[in-house]
């Protein structure tokens, strides 16, 4: 069997109705399928499915008085790991770059403090954060890889900021200029 890419990104959230919001209406995904799945033990899970292109999905988990799930964690990943919000992230495909400066322009239309384009020679991407404080990108390639790409060299050097490893725990709740 040939790779096809990933079926579904599986992440939880403390309050599924914000994440929805955020993620339908403010990145434009279509939820596909939404489950509550009563929990024999005790409890309940909200389960949503949203599709990102592709038929590649990204899905949603929230627990409610599910025995051995904790009421309150992080569910930013990065924050509970004490590594940058750079570390575990999320990049969805732009298209063009067209396509990226296009969704940038609209994230901020929409309250969303996002990155100012960044280009990292092979593609180029803007960063933001979803409500649970995860850090999410859009992403398009500028140039196809070449057979010097797959060899690990030193290629350019970057300030911690640029690489997005400083603490920017504010743009979850920051607003556009």
């Amino acid at each position: 069997m040939s790779p096809k890419g990933f079926s579904h990104i599986g992440l939880s959230t403390l309050d599924l109705d914000k994440t929805k919001d955020f993620y339908e209406n403010i990145l434009g995904f279509k939820p596909v399928r939404c489950d509550i799945i009563k929990m024999k033990e005790g409890g309940h899970i909200r389960h949503i499915f949203f599709d990102t292109g592709r038929d590649q999905l990204i899905a949603f988990m929230e627990a409610r008085n599910v025995p051995g799930v904790p009421v309150e964690y992080d569910a930013g990943i990065n924050r509970g790991l004490g590594v940058p919000s750079a570390f575990y992230h999320f990049a969805f495909e732009a298209g063009t770059e067209a396509g990226l400066e296009e969704k940038r322009q609209e994230l901020l239309a929409k309250g969303v403090a996002v990155s100012d384009v960044v280009d990292h020679d092979w593609a180029k991407s803007i960063y933001f954060k979803d409500p649970n404080g995860m850090q999410m990108e859009f992403c398009c390639l500028t140039r196809e890889f070449g057979a010097d790409d797959a060899v690990m060299a030193q290629r350019f050097e970057a300030s911690v900021k640029a690489m997005g490893l400083e603490d920017t725990s504010a743009l979850v709740s920051a607003k556009a200029p």
